[in-house]
């Protein structure tokens, strides 16, 4: 069980910023520069900024979270339309979201590497004003083939606000109340793919799918504009970089001041080794297995997403506004989890530190994965039976309510985890386990048809059952042998 092994404090669990000031001795044989730090109640420290100011801060983030996967299944109930409009097929519109999807993935792999190198808030503003204008073409689109590529794009800037919210998180708060705050965050990425079907299908059936991305323009820009008012830098060595550069500018001292965690390695040098942190990362076997749980959920959510237009259509004689009110189920799945559970990951993670002496192991996080890990499996083949059997609709929306509840559950404990095991560097955390649950989540849907042509919903909608149970043993395994698996496969971060 973790915590009885010998304490070790390697570079990613160290405190990035200490009270006070003293001399550096990251030199060799001394450093005789001065430390720039964050004293006590500094109001530039993130973390000492007041709870309004993490609001504003997290408010902005957070709507990105939310609107660039919305974006990505926004159009879902439009399939058809947008098919018949752009003289194309249903599956090959579905290639939109493929595209998409699998850049909401990639993008991290770079920009939360470069976000730790330039800072979170350039990147935030730059990648989402690209992200909106990007809604442009794709409302104007004169063909499938320039939609997809469009999308692509989009999702590559999009990624932003997944990529770099939890680094943003882990900069303001610490790890006593950072999963109750992380899980309203985690709403975007949740929330974004079940509420934009619901915004889609009433766009699509009074305004024409077109006026789908006018809309995206639209909102995307008025959260673009709040971020240039609003949004502020968070990571902690960009900030005193600014301030190391006023200081000597206004004393003349070039040379004089150094601080915590400065790298003074040529920027070619320092942007490889970032690069390539997220892929180290992702190799190590714990992130690996919980990454890949995390692609299950992506991956099944989706090919359910893209198929509820013809299971509730041909199923249910649905039309397009009100296969769109279904995906309330899954999404009243998130509120309540977020609401009534979530909280409790802090409750649990603050308990067992005080009970094993005050001493934190990121497996304290994972307790209450298991809610999902059962959650999960019991949802979907709810689904799909009661679908199969063509029991009333409301039974099988309940069950996705479930499904929902099971899905907050595994991807809060799990990305909280990335973020206790390597704070320092989280947002590369993310972005690892971020990179391979979005190219699974983005190929799979693509399949998924042809699998439930071939055996029905019933049988095909049970395999990905299958997949979560076999998987679903992983957090409670990771619970009592974690800390000895993240010893012995150490990753080298710096």
């Amino acid at each position: 069980m973790p915590g009885n092994e010998e304490n070790r404090e390697n570079d990613e669990r160290e405190p990035l910023l200490r009270n006070g000031s003293q001399l550096n001795d990251a030199g060799e044989g001394g450093d005789s520069r001065q430390l720039i730090e964050f004293e006590e109640n500094d109001t530039e420290n993130p973390k000492a900024w007041r709870y309004r100011d993490k609001l504003m801060n997290m408010g902005v983030i957070a709507s990105m979270a939310i609107l660039s996967p919305l974006a990505s299944s926004m159009f879902t109930p439009g399939i058809d339309q947008i098919a018949d409009g752009l003289n194309t097929t249903p599956e090959t519109v579905i290639g939109c979201t493929t595209g998409f999807v699998i850049m909401l993935g990639i993008g991290p792999l770079i920009l939360a590497p470069l976000s730790e190198t330039f800072g979170r808030r350039s990147l935030y503003l730059i990648c989402f004003s690209m992200f909106t204008l990007l809604q442009i073409p794709s409302a104007l689109t004169p063909n499938i083939e320039f939609l997809i590529v469009v999308r692509t794009l989009a999702g590559f800037f999009g990624s932003v606000g997944i990529a770099n919210g939890g680094g943003t998180i882990s900069d303001m708060c610490g790890p006593e109340e950072r999963a109750s705050i992380f899980g309203w965050y985690l709403l975007g990425p949740l929330l974004g793919p079940t509420i934009g079907p619901l915004l889609g299908g009433v766009i699509v059936e009074r305004a024409g799918w077109r006026w789908i991305f006018w809309v995206l323009t639209i909102i995307c820009g008025l959260n673009t504009l709040a971020g240039y008012f609003f949004l502020r830098e968070t990571y902690a060595p960009v900030i005193l970089a600014s301030r190391k550069k006023q200081m000597e500018k206004d004393e003349d001292a070039t040379g004089r001041y150094t601080y915590k965690g400065e790298d003074f390695r040529p920027l070619w040098r320092k942007l490889g080794h970032s690069f390539s942190r997220p892929l180290r990362i992702l190799m190590q076997p714990i992130v690996f297995t919980m990454s890949s749980y995390q692609a299950i959920i992506f991956s099944t959510t989706y090919s359910l997403y893209t198929n509820f237009q013809p299971i509730y259509q041909e199923e249910y004689g649905f039309n397009t506004e009100q296969v769109g009110l279904i995906y309330l189920g899954p999404g009243l799945g998130f509120l309540t989890a977020v609401w009534f559970l979530v909280p409790r990951i802090d409750t649990v993670r603050n308990y067992l530190v005080n009970k094993n002496g005050g001493k934190s192991y990121p497996e304290y996080r994972l307790p209450l994965a298991n809610i999902g890990s059962v959650l999960i499996p019991v949802g979907l083949f709810w689904f799909a039976w009661t679908v199969h059997f063509h029991v009333q609709w409301f039974v099988t929306v309940l069950a996705t309510y479930f499904y929902g509840i099971g899905q907050v559950m595994i991807l809060n404990t799990t990305t909280n985890y990335y973020i206790d095991s390597f704070e320092r560097y989280s947002a590369s955390a993310i972005a690892a386990g971020a990179v391979f649950r979005s190219i699974v989540g983005g190929i799979v849907p693509l399949f998924a048809p042809a699998l439930f042509d071939q055996l029905g919903y019933g049988w095909g909608i049970s395999v990905f059952g299958f997949l979560a149970l076999a998987i679903a043993p992983a957090p409670i395994l990771f619970y009592f042998f974690g800390s000895k698996i993240r010893e012995r496969f150490a990753v080298d971060l710096d």
